[in-house]
C-alpha cells in the first residue's frame, strides 16, 4: 500500500497557520505603525516666541525684496487707441497727448521727483498708398516717450497684452509637437488632433498648425530713436536684439525647416496659418519657410501665459546705456485687440537681482510679519492678564 501513500505537501503542513495569515504585514515597526513619533505640546511659552521670531525674520526679508524691486525702472505705454486717432502722413506728423491712464512710470527709488514729459503718439495710415508695399507696416503708430534718466544695462523691451486668455484649455493644447520637430504629419491626422480646426486647409497641412501659432502676436517694432542726442544732430538708435530672449531649451522643440529629413517633401505640402497670410500672401516657397528654431519671438509666444494679463520679452540690450531723452518708436499695427476689449502696450524696463519691478512679494512678507507680531502681542497680553494653567482638568467639557 506504500505505493499509493502520498507524501505530505507543504500545504498540508500550513493548516496549523491562521487562515489568511499570508496577507498579514511583516512584524516591523514601519508596517505595524509603531514608529517613534514626537508631537509638540503647544503652550504659550513655545507658541508666542515662535510667532515673534517668524515676524522678526519676515520683516527684513520683505524689506530686502522691496529694496531690490526699487532698483528697477519700468515704463509702460498703452498704444491701443492709437489707431483711433486721425491719420497723418510722414510729412506732417500730428501727435496727440497720450491719456494719463494709458501710461505709467515706475522709477528707481530716489528718482520719484524727476520731471517727466507726457508721452505722445500719432497714427500713420498708408493702406491707401499703392506705392507702399510693406503690408505689415501700412498702418503705423509712432509713440514718442521721455526717458527721464539714463538706464544702465541691461534694458529689456516687452509687449504687454490684457484680457487675452492664453490659458484656455483648448488653446493651450492646440499644437502638434511632432510637426514642430520636423516630422511628417498628414492633413487628416492634423484634423483629428488637438490642432483642429486649424489642422489643414483645402487638404493641405497648416504649418505650424493650431490656435496658438495662428494667433501669433504680429505687431512689429522698429528700433527706438533718440531724438535729442546731445552729441549728434541726427536721431540715434538704441538697438534691441532678438537673440537670448527665449529660454535656452525652447529651441529644441522646433526644427529649422520641415522639408526633408523625414518631414514634408516640398513646400506645396504645407500652408501658412490663416492669420499669417499677410506675411505670406503667396503661401510658402522653398525659400521663405520660417525658421522656428531660431525665431525666439515665436518661441516666446508658444510658451503660453497662465494669466490673461501678461508681458513677453521682445528684445534686450545688455551692452549700452539707454541715455535720457526723447525717443520715438514706430509700431506696425497688425494685432487686433479692441474686438475682445483687450489692450496692448510696450514696456521698457531694467532689472535687478530680484528680477523686474514687482514689490508685491516684499509687501506680502511685511504684511505677514506684522500679522505674526500682532498675534504674538495679543497672545502675550492675554496670557499675562488671564493665564491658564497647563493640564487643568476642570476646564474639560465633562467636568464643567
Amino acid at each position: 500500500m506504500g505505493l499509493f501513500k502520498r507524501r505530505k505537501q507543504d500545504s498540508d503542513s500550513d493548516k496549523s497557520k491562521e487562515k489568511g495569515g499570508w496577507r498579514r504585514p511583516a512584524n516591523t515597526a514601519f508596517k505595524q505603525q509603531r514608529l517613534k513619533a514626537w508631537q509638540p505640546i503647544l503652550t504659550p511659552k513655545t507658541v508666542l516666541p515662535t510667532l515673534f521670531i517668524i515676524g522678526f525674520i519676515f520683516a527684513p526679508i520683505g524689506g530686502l525684496l522691496i529694496w531690490g524691486s526699487g532698483l528697477v525702472t519700468e515704463m509702460t505705454f498703452d498704444y491701443t487707441d492709437c489707431e483711433n486717432l486721425t491719420p497723418t502722413t510722414n510729412d506732417t506728423l500730428t501727435f496727440a497727448d497720450m491719456p494719463a491712464n494709458r501710461y505709467s512710470y515706475r522709477l528707481r527709488s530716489g528718482n520719484d521727483g524727476v520731471t517727466i514729459q507726457p508721452p505722445r503718439y500719432a497714427f500713420l495710415d498708408n493702406s491707401a498708398n499703392s506705392s507702399f508695399t510693406d503690408v505689415l507696416n501700412q498702418r503705423q503708430c509712432i509713440v514718442e516717450f521721455h526717458v527721464p534718466m539714463d538706464l544702465s544695462n541691461s534694458v529689456f523691451f516687452y509687449y504687454k497684452l490684457t484680457n487675452f486668455f492664453q490659458n484656455h484649455r483648448r488653446y493651450v493644447k492646440s499644437l502638434d509637437s511632432d510637426q514642430l520637430k520636423g516630422k511628417f504629419v498628414s492633413p487628416s491626422s492634423l484634423d483629428n488632433s488637438d490642432c483642429d480646426p486649424l489642422g489643414s486647409i483645402g487638404g493641405v497641412a497648416v504649418y505650424p498648425c493650431g490656435l496658438i501659432a495662428n494667433s501669433l502676436f504680429n505687431d512689429t517694432f522698429y528700433t527706438p530713436m533718440l531724438q535729442n542726442a546731445q552729441d549728434s544732430p541726427e536721431p540715434q538708435p538704441y538697438v534691441f536684439t532678438d537673440k537670448g530672449i527665449a529660454w535656452s531649451g525652447e529651441a529644441k522643440k522646433y526644427v529649422t525647416t520641415p522639408i526633408g529629413n523625414g518631414g514634408y517633401q516640398n513646400a506645396s505640402q504645407i500652408i501658412p496659418p490663416p492669420n499669417w497670410m499677410k506675411r505670406f500672401p503667396n503661401n510658402y516657397t522653398e525659400d521663405n519657410i520660417p525658421d522656428l528654431r531660431s525665431d525666439e519671438h515665436f518661441q516666446n509666444w508658444m510658451r503660453t501665459a497662465g494669466l490673461p494679463t501678461f508681458t513677453k520679452l521682445y528684445g534686450r540690450n545688455d551692452n549700452d546705456v539707454m541715455r535720457a531723452g526723447i525717443y520715438r518708436v514706430v509700431i506696425g499695427l497688425n494685432f487686433p485687440v479692441q474686438s475682445y476689449k483687450g489692450t496692448k502696450s510696450i514696456v521698457i524696463s531694467t532689472v535687478s537681482w530680484i528680477g523686474g519691478k514687482n514689490p508685491f512679494l516684499g509687501w506680502a512678507y511685511v504684511a505677514a510679519s506684522a500679522l505674526f507680531v500682532l498675534i504674538a502681542i495679543l497672545g502675550t497680553a492675554r496670557h499675562l492678564i488671564k493665564p491658564r494653567r497647563l493640564g487643568d482638568m476642570s476646564l474639560l467639557s465633562w467636568n464643567r
